[in-house]
């Protein structure tokens, strides 16, 4: 009963060739689609990075999955603009979209609840079709926002415009 549908870099690459479009930014990355999502509907997915991230830090913070999730959006400011940013909420808001991740991929059995994460309206017109991913090197460690509507970010990834 997984609703979370997994598509592999393989299967990226070849919807990006197939339609001539250049090289996919996640490939080598596993993204998630939010439960009742199609792939290729503008939607919010996450990488299994993220998920897991997400996930331990829901935990760390004492925020249940049942009621609570991740709050991403933007706000006006940041060098280029705008800048992203995420906390967690303990509930959606009236008007808001949510987005549920199963945690089958993470290897939790089915009775685990979703993970959420909850975008307002004005955010949504910026964040549609992006993927939130995590990132852990040497020189950095955090979220990475893949934004196909981002025309131009500053060094540090945290600001855009569009």
């Amino acid at each position: 009963m997984a609703m979370v549908s997994l598509q592999t870099a393989a299967e990226r690459d070849a919807q990006h060739a197939a339609a001539n479009e250049p090289k996919d930014p996640l490939a080598g990355m596993t993204v998630l689609t939010a439960d009742g999502q199609s792939p290729t509907q503008k939607g919010i997915q996450v990488t299994l990075k993220a998920l897991k991230r997400i996930r331990n830090a829901m935990a760390k913070e004492n925020v249940s999955p049942e009621q609570g999730g991740l709050r991403v959006g933007i706000t006006g400011g940041g060098c280029s603009g705008l800048s992203y940013n995420i906390r967690f909420d303990s509930q959606p808001r009236e008007r808001d979209r949510v987005y549920s991740f199963d945690q089958a991929p993470l290897g939790l059995n089915d009775g685990a609840p979703p993970i959420r994460i909850f975008v307002d309206p004005k955010s949504f017109i910026y964040l549609h079709g992006m993927v939130l991913d995590f990132e852990e090197t040497i020189m950095r460690q955090g979220f990475n926002f893949i934004n196909p509507n981002s025309t131009k970010s500053c060094g540090c990834g945290s600001s855009f415009s569009s």
